[in-house]
């Protein structure tokens, strides 16, 4: 057994986007939804921290909440000027900044402790209180820049709690691997221009948002090769990603020797997902799960992104954490044999694993 820490919190469920259907803002000939709001709902979330309720697997995890992130900690990474506008809209009815990033009165106060969930976890594992560690952030962070928010994301969780824990002298270098479905340009852009923190994103290509993600993308001055992205194929599956944590991203870490392994963590690149086009199973983030916690001897710190299937996110996220904690609570995937069944056949397998090879070797030639 693993000591593991969960980190959560009720508030951070009251999160709330309206005025949009999906991805649609509301009006004209688009009706609301009778739930309201975006596909980032409470539920998915909610859904997984019931789930390790009802198996039990809660009484192998370490729960608890966590302090607000506070505004020192936010201005690390965003400027004064975006917060008090974030914070003056809160306070009044809510409103939307960016792209997508609807939110409604409290919203500030709810972004805060999301974050802080997020510098929490990363603290408990860096001074040794839990072997590795979940955070379960809402609203998500990895979309989000500095001034700039968007796909959902206020604040930009992972970023401010790595600054957070360089700031108290516990870290000097870390390494953000974002499975998320999504590519990660939030964090891409905050830590493109340096060497301390190394950014790789694994997303389904040209997805969200459709201008970033590019392979050819890999950092800026003394930046440049501490930026790594991974543009996939819509329809690959299990055995492309498992393929590219192998082929790609584990010998990239182990060249970089990180302190610390922080995973963006979205279960959007599974296979029911509303969103996009990928065919991952929970199986599928279990092994990735245990492939790092190899590379890492199980420090790793995983922070909840994206994921918008309800049915599905939170037996992803329940085999996430039996392979986090090495709890004897293993429980059935409802769709395994369905999902097992529905991969890509030799065919399509065979030109996915070469679009792989072709990305090493465009990774390989520098």
């Amino acid at each position: 057994m693993r000591k593991t820490g969960f980190l959560w919190d009720e508030k951070t469920f009251w999160h709330a986007g309206s005025n949009y259907a999906m991805l649609v803002p509301v009006g004209g000939h688009v009706q609301p939804f009778v739930s309201g709001g975006l596909p980032e709902a409470p539920e998915t979330k909610r859904r997984l921290r019931n789930l390790i309720s009802v198996t039990g697997l809660e009484n192998d995890l370490a729960l608890s909440s966590a302090d607000p992130a506070t505004m020192e900690d936010l201005r690390r990474i965003h400027p004064k000027s975006y917060l008090d506008e974030f914070k003056a809209l809160s306070d009044k009815d809510g409103g939307e900044l960016g792209l997508r990033t609807p939110f409604g009165p409290g919203a500030f106060e709810i972004a805060a402790l999301s974050a802080g969930l997020s510098i929490r976890a990363v603290e408990g594992v860096l001074k040794g209180e839990y072997d590795n560690a979940y955070a379960l952030s809402r609203p998500p962070g990895h979309h989000c820049l500095p001034d700039w928010p968007n796909g959902f994301c206020l604040l930009a969780n992972i970023a401010i709690a790595i600054e957070s824990a360089k700031s108290k002298g516990l870290v000097e270098k870390v390494a953000v691997v974002d499975w998320d479905v999504h590519h990660g340009n939030g964090t891409e852009a905050i830590f493109y221009d340096r060497s301390d923190v190394l950014s790789i994103s694994i997303h389904q290509d040209r997805c969200y948002p459709q201008d970033t993600g590019s392979a050819g993308d890999t950092g800026k001055g003394p930046g440049v090769g501490y930026n790594m992205n991974i543009p996939l194929v819509p329809g690959c599956g299990h055995n492309t990603y498992l393929q590219v944590v192998d082929q790609l991203v584990v010998p990239r870490l182990a060249e970089f020797g990180p302190d610390l392994v922080i995973i963006a963590n979205g279960f959007d690149a599974c296979a029911v997902d509303p969103l996009s086009r990928m065919m991952c199973t929970a199986e599928t983030y279990r092994l990735m799960t245990r492939r790092l916690m190899e590379l890492s001897n199980g420090k790793i710190v995983a922070v909840h992104e994206g994921g918008y299937s309800e049915l599905y996110v939170p037996f992803c996220g329940h085999a996430m954490l039996e392979e986090m904690s090495g709890s004897s609570v293993v429980i059935d995937d409802p769709l395994g044999e369905r999902l097992k069944g529905s991969q890509p056949d030799e065919a399509a397998q065979k030109y996915f694993s070469s679009r792989v090879g072709e990305l090493a070797d465009f990774f390989a030639s520098g």
